[in-house]
């Protein structure tokens, strides 16, 4: 059981993000890509701290769940870590890498935090954790990632200044309801994160078909 806890634990954004890498017409370098997933695990301990206010803003307003609030916190960053470190890398040359390392940022964010819950908050139901995680916070992390590099890509490169307030609202907001909707019923929970992750499938499918017409990563930068 063990085993299995701990393969959909790690394995379930781990298949992500090889699935989004491999995507990638022109692959990222691994180390680059390793330096990336690891900035998003060191992110969890600024939103852990972050986050800790929610209980003190609960007691205050008398409000039973305000995690919805996470999503103010998590996402934004998100955004400055891949503004501060990403945005600077030589290898981020075309639109594609921003989903790239969006995802790649999110998905190390979300490992750790699978991590926490399943072996350190919720020991004691940790398989059934590690199953209801794998098919939600999973998957929404990783969209939220598509979601931001694609605005991301958009700024970088297509060169309109809405597209960075997009790249911060977009999935901060898709987060902070996803959040919200965790104590509703399962059908609207469920029916919302479909239709997120086919949002974030659709934008990314939009740079996957652009990198079909390109023979080089570095046309963009000639533009």
């Amino acid at each position: 059981m063990l085993d299995i806890t701990l393969g959909l634990t790690v394995g379930a954004p781990l298949a992500i993000l090889i699935y989004i890498v491999r995507s990638d017409k022109f692959p990222e370098p691994p180390k680059t890509v390793l330096k990336t997933f690891f900035i998003g695990v060191l992110i969890c301990i600024p939103a852990g701290y972050l986050n800790s206010f929610i209980y003190i803003f609960e007691d205050l307003s008398g409000m039973q769940d305000m995690s919805f609030l996470a999503g103010f916190t998590e996402e934004p960053l998100k955004f400055l870590a891949f503004m501060l470190f990403v945005k600077f890398y030589s290898e981020f040359d075309e639109p594609m890498d921003a989903i790239v390392y969006g995802t790649v940022i999110s998905l190390g964010f979300a490992t750790w935090e699978n991590i926490e819950y399943v072996y350190l908050l919720y020991s004691d139901q940790s398989f059934y954790v590690a199953i209801l995680r794998a098919i939600s916070a999973i998957p929404l992390h990783a969209s939220c990632g598509v979601i931001m590099g694609y605005y991301i890509g958009l700024y970088t490169f297509k060169g309109s200044s809405k597209y960075i307030f997009q790249a911060l609202l977009v999935p901060t907001i898709i987060h902070a309801i996803y959040n919200f909707l965790t104590g509703y019923a399962d059908l609207l929970f469920f029916g919302y994160l479909v239709g997120v992750v086919y949002f974030a499938n659709t934008l990314h499918k939009k740079y996957v078909f652009e990198q079909q017409n390109k023979s080089s990563e570095y046309e963009e930068r000639l533009k």
